[in-house]
């Protein structure tokens, strides 16, 4: 897509959905000192040290002299994020203050091949009331035409960098019939400051420490298991594992003669995890990519486990499958190894890093900037960034499955592997989980 047309959108998004508050002088010295900092940080360590002929010092200028005019914080912010859009770069971006409120628009969606779907509903939630379904394809939002090029630059401003209180949709039932509809977001005010300190008798700290056991429950490997022939196992995200622990899950998929590794929503996450997965999956060594950053190539090599598995083996991806899921997928593909089934993955393959800034003395604001460190060159030579990975099979939901919660594809994969099931239980087998409130 047109670099000029994207910063254009991020911008129109933001000023649409942002409340123009007034900016302090206090502020806009902040949000200058996030600038700075966000650009010092790229330029050290972006690993194109030319970014991609973007010449960085006057990109980071221009923001500059737009926050200098700015009457809105939440405006200065976004002229940060657009700097960083110019790179073009799916790892590299602006993460902005967190917000000093929960919101949830109470539906979930994604991209079905070049078509946007809703998911899942949350019971109780103003987009249930307003009769959205699973299955409903989203046209518009907000007036923009969601597609594959935009999705996650609208996912970014509307979730992300600056919710809102409302979005207004264009939808399509299963059966063409459009509508227009407006979903107020669920807000739940938090707490503006954080204590971290022993005052409260560690409250906050406490708090944070259940978020933290909310969302690893939520991303913990599942399993389904179907007689004596298939095992399904189902990775939310590559979190932290050890080898180990993946050598466990490998010993478990041993005792069948069929796996089918489903990572459609998995949107990548920790290399060594790639690796050790990668690793038991093959008998002897094998090449993953070269990761070429500033330093020269680097070749990140998966080394086999004690005892791998070799089943027939079929790896499930979506256009939400990103990054160590996408490379994951491409070994196997490329290596011969089994079947990639579902749709085109979502093309953000890099090597970044997170850099946490905070800005404040006593009470601090804690924002950052996810950096692009390496590129990563597939072993026939090819990036995956823009691009993503083609399945062997392509296999799409239809919008009545989605309406109906049936899972065609995992169905159609255990097919393929001798074991039948209906699509109808092959979608009771992982259920949806929502976060807690």
């Amino acid at each position: 897509m047109n670099i000029t047309k994207v910063l254009a959108i991020i911008l129109l998004l933001v000023s649409l959905a942002w409340p123009q508050q007034a900016m302090s002088k206090v502020d806009r010295g902040r949000a200058l000192d996030i600038l700075k900092t966000v650009g010092d940080d790229v330029r050290k360590h972006y690993y194109d040290p030319k970014f991609h002929g973007v010449d960085w010092d006057a990109k980071v200028a221009e923001a500059k002299a737009k926050i200098e005019k700015e009457t809105s914080f939440n405006m200065a912010m976004s002229h940060i994020a657009a700097a960083l859009d110019a790179l073009n770069d799916t790892h590299t971006f602006f993460v902005p203050p967190m917000h000093a409120y929960r919101h949830d628009y109470g539906f979930e969606y994604q991209m079905i091949s070049n078509r946007c779907f809703v998911m899942h509903v949350r019971p109780g939630r103003d987009a249930e009331a307003k009769g959205i379904k699973p299955g409903d394809e989203i046209l518009t939002i907000n007036g923009f035409d969601v597609n594959r090029d935009d999705f996650w630059k609208i996912y970014y401003v509307f979730w992300v960098l600056r919710p809102q209180a409302t979005l207004h949709l264009t939808l399509a039932d299963p059966g063409g019939s459009q509508r227009q509809v407006e979903v107020v977001a669920k807000i739940r005010e938090k707490k503006r400051v954080t204590d971290l300190t022993w005052e409260n008798d560690l409250s906050d700290i406490w708090n944070l420490v259940r978020e933290a056991e909310a969302e690893e429950h939520l991303t913990r490997a599942r399993w389904v298991e179907y007689g004596d022939q298939l095992t399904v196992l189902k990775l939310p995200e590559f979190s932290y594992l050890s080898a180990s622990e993946v050598d466990g899950m490998v010993a478990r998929a041993r005792k069948r003669p069929d796996l089918i590794i489903d990572l459609r929503g998995n949107p990548g996450g920790v290399a060594d995890t790639l690796r050790y997965l990668v690793g038991g999956m093959f008998d002897k060594e094998m090449k993953i990519a070269d990761l070429m950053g500033r330093k020269g190539k680097k070749t990140e090599i998966a080394k086999p486990l004690h005892d791998t598995y070799q089943g027939k083996l079929v790896v499930l991806v979506d256009s939400k499958s990103a990054s160590a899921a996408e490379i994951f997928a491409r070994t196997i593909q490329l290596e011969k190894r089994g079947v990639v089934m579902g749709d085109q993955t979502a093309g953000a393959v890099m090597e970044s890093r997170y850099y946490g800034e905070q800005v404040g003395q006593d009470t601090v604001a804690f924002y950052g900037a996810s950096i692009t460190e390496a590129d990563l060159i597939m072993s026939d030579g090819k990036s995956l960034e823009h691009t993503g990975v083609t399945p062997d099979q392509v296999l799409l939901p239809s919008p009545y499955a989605l309406a109906n919660g049936r899972d065609p594809v995992l169905a159609r994969a255990a097919e393929t592997m001798g074991v039948t099931i209906t699509p109808e239980q092959a979608g009771k087998a992982f259920p949806f989980e929502w976060p807690p409130e």
